[in-house]
């Protein structure tokens, strides 16, 4: 079962971030993503790196939907006060 918008009030569940800035030759990306694993666990994923690369990779497990969504909601929050946009 994966997670879906409309079974968690209709929150947002991925989205990509990106940071770019010429003067300093930065080209960043920064994906999260919460969906359930095989093992019934809920998981912050976060991905980034240089765009056009594969970049990391980092999964959180969570015990349930809402905390995992609190981790994504910080995160997101933490990477647009860095200068990351949608």
């Amino acid at each position: 079962m994966l997670f879906h918008p409309a079974s968690h009030s209709g929150r947002m569940n991925a989205v990509i971030l990106y940071r770019n800035d010429r003067a300093k030759n930065m080209h960043r990306f920064y994906r999260l993503e919460v969906q359930q694993d095989l093992f019934g666990h809920w998981c912050l994923i976060r991905e980034w790196g240089r765009i056009g690369t594969t970049g990391r990779e980092r999964s959180i497990p969570f015990s349930t939907p809402p905390e995992a969504q609190a981790a994504f909601d910080t995160q997101r929050e933490a990477k647009e006060r860095r200068g990351y946009a949608a």
